[in-house]
């Protein structure tokens, strides 16, 4: 009789102990683009405490990111250069690209005063080619009529890792400038002709800010949130335009392909600002790979679903561009577009069923 009261106290105990073991946590791993990375560390920060569920980020370029993919030891890349047709050859799957924001490229520098300066298209790519070299330049000085600049040197700052940013701003170059598109082109690593090399937004950002006399480029809120000036860049309408999110918003009224691989510098759109672009999380269309299960590939469909919807709402604070209707339609189509097992996982769904709502 002891011995069976023994066991059955035994029994109850191993089932509380199980009951009360911590289930394990639910993770998710993505690398890529710096570029949009002050806006995914608050959405995987506010997502966690939301939904219960680890968003483990490394933001190492574009490049990294896209490479992470291919080799498929991530959940989901990021990045704010599409990758193109040939590139898309050496995939093992169809790769699917949804938007989550739109920023912008901001040319920032270090200048007595920190001004704020007009930039025509021509002299932004001239100093990046390394031929205009003088802040007092006849050519800078007209378009910027009552502000002193100095009698200094220019010093280019640019990426020295693979990166969508610089995608961003060696495309618009390309499309600005003839001399640029033929003797440097547009791409994630493009062969500098001058300039110091720089890891990361926050690289050339720091970098720049150390440097009197200097040049850069950076996504938007690296300049804002380290106290740095930015240029009014001339758009094809003539206009000077400063980087907003509205200039942002209006940078995108243009047509959107369904895959959504589309470059919106040089926008023809009349108050839209010139150096913008979309940015993207990257991932399988078939989820059925390397032993992953249903419910990781179910993780990271929420999750990005959530990015594009719920998760908009903390873009506009950090000074990016949330997704317009046209956009994020596009979006909803290629998240619904992703199988398991050659079976869609949102078939027929309004939208994923959060945490709370699925009861996990």
């Amino acid at each position: 009789m002891r011995r069976s009261v023994t066991l059955a106290w035994a029994a109850i105990l191993a089932l509380a102990c199980a009951a009360a073991a911590p289930a394990a946590e639910r993770r998710i791993v993505g690398a890529g683009a710096t570029f949009p990375y002050p806006l995914y560390s608050k959405m995987f920060d506010v997502y966690y405490r939301q939904e219960g569920v680890k968003v483990n980020y490394q933001a190492i370029g574009s490049g990294g990111g896209i490479r992470q993919v291919q080799s498929r030891t991530v959940d989901f890349g990021a990045t704010d250069a599409f990758i193109g047709d040939e590139e898309m050859a050496a995939f093992t799957g169809a790769v699917l690209h949804v938007p989550t924001c739109l920023g912008a490229v901001v040319v920032t520098y270090n200048l007595p005063g920190g001004p704020t300066l007009n930039l025509a298209p021509d002299v932004v790519a001239d100093i990046f080619l390394g031929k205009l070299t003088r802040w007092d330049d006849e050519r800078i000085v007209e378009a910027n009529p009552g502000v002193g600049l100095p009698d200094m040197g220019i010093v280019v700052v640019r990426r020295s890792d693979g990166s969508g940013t610089t995608f961003i701003f060696s495309d618009y170059l390309s499309k600005v400038s003839p001399e640029w598109k033929e003797t440097v082109g547009a791409g994630k690593v493009v062969n500098w002709p001058c300039g110091l090399g720089a890891k990361g937004n926050p690289g050339v950002a720091g970098l720049v800010k150390q440097l009197p006399g200097s040049i850069g480029y950076v996504e938007l809120v690296y300049a804002v949130s380290n106290g740095m000036p930015v240029a009014n860049i001339r758009n094809r309408s003539g206009r000077f335009i400063a980087p907003t999110v509205e200039s942002v918003s209006q940078a995108a009224d243009t047509e959107l392909p369904d895959d959504m691989r589309v470059s919106i510098t040089d926008t023809g759109a009349e108050g839209g600002y010139p150096i913008s672009g979309f940015t993207w999380v990257i991932f399988y269309k078939e989820q059925d790979y390397a032993g992953r299960t249903l419910e990781q590939a179910r993780d990271l469909i929420d999750l990005v679903w959530w990015m594009t919807h719920e998760g908009q709402k903390l873009a506009e604070p950090l000074h990016y561009a949330r997704l317009g209707e046209v956009a994020l339609r596009k979006a909803e189509t290629l998240v619904r577009s992703a199988v398991y097992g050659g079976e869609p996982m949102l078939a027929g769904e309004a939208r994923p069923a959060s945490a709370a709502e699925a009861g996990r």
